[in-house]
C-alpha cells in the first residue's frame, strides 16, 4: 500500500488556547493536511465522531470534559477504534504519559512542541 500523503490526511487539533491552536493549525497546514479543530473534550467527541479524522492530537488540560475522558469516548466509539490518538501536554511526568495511554492515546508529546518532529510522528503513525 502506498504511504498516504498530508494532503490525503485529516487532523483533528483539540487545544484550548487559541496561541497553540493557530501554531499547530499553520504548522500542519505547511505540511498539507487537512485541519479541523475542537476547544474542549465534549467538542473533541462530536467533530471526531461527525468527520472521522485520521488521527487526533489531544491537549490533555481542557475545560469541561478533559482530554483522557474525550480520548476513551473515542476510543469506545467502534466507529473510531482505529483512529490515531497523540496526547499533548506541558505535563511530562510518567504518570501522564501512563494515563494517557491507559486511556487509549497512541502517543504522547510535551509542549513546547517541535513541529518537524510531530509531523514525522504523524506520518509513522499512519504508515
Amino acid at each position: 500500500m502506498a504511504e498516504r500523503q498530508p494532503e490525503d490526511l485529516t487532523v483533528l487539533v483539540v487545544e484550548d488556547y487559541d496561541d497553540m491552536s493557530l501554531a499547530m493549525r499553520l504548522a500542519l497546514e505547511r505540511k498539507g493536511y487537512h485541519i479541523l479543530e475542537a476547544s474542549d473534550g465534549a467538542q473533541a467527541v462530536e467533530v471526531a465522531v461527525r468527520e472521522r479524522p485520521d488521527i487526533v492530537l489531544m491537549d490533555l488540560n481542557l475545560p469541561g470534559m478533559d482530554g483522557l475522558a474525550a480520548a476513551e469516548r473515542i476510543r469506545a466509539n467502534t466507529d473510531l477504534r482505529d483512529t490515531v490518538i497523540v496526547a499533548v501536554t506541558a505535563h511530562q511526568d510518567q504518570d501522564y504519559r501512563s494515563r494517557a495511554l491507559a486511556a487509549g492515546c497512541n502517543a504522547f508529546v510535551s509542549k513546547p512542541i517541535d513541529f518537524e518532529w510531530l509531523n514525522d510522528l504523524i506520518s509513522n503513525l499512519l504508515s
